[in-house]
């Protein structure tokens, strides 16, 4: 199942509605991919949303 790790972002469920209003089931899972993060002062591989991955990337560059 695609779950990050970080923020802990699962997947959702719904329908698809059609023109002719059809509903089929469909879910939407997160964006996840394996990143090298620092967590607590260490380096960790984790799985994690690239929402997460990106802020953690913004956070490092700005110090």
């Amino acid at each position: 199942m695609a779950m990050c790790q970080v923020c802990g972002k699962v997947g959702s469920s719904g329908h698809n509605v059609s023109h002719a209003k059809r509903r089929t089931n469909t879910r939407w899972l997160p964006n996840v991919h394996r990143a090298t993060m620092v967590i607590n002062g260490q380096r960790q591989r984790v799985k994690a949303c690239t929402r997460c991955i990106r802020s953690q990337y913004k956070s490092a560059k700005v110090k």
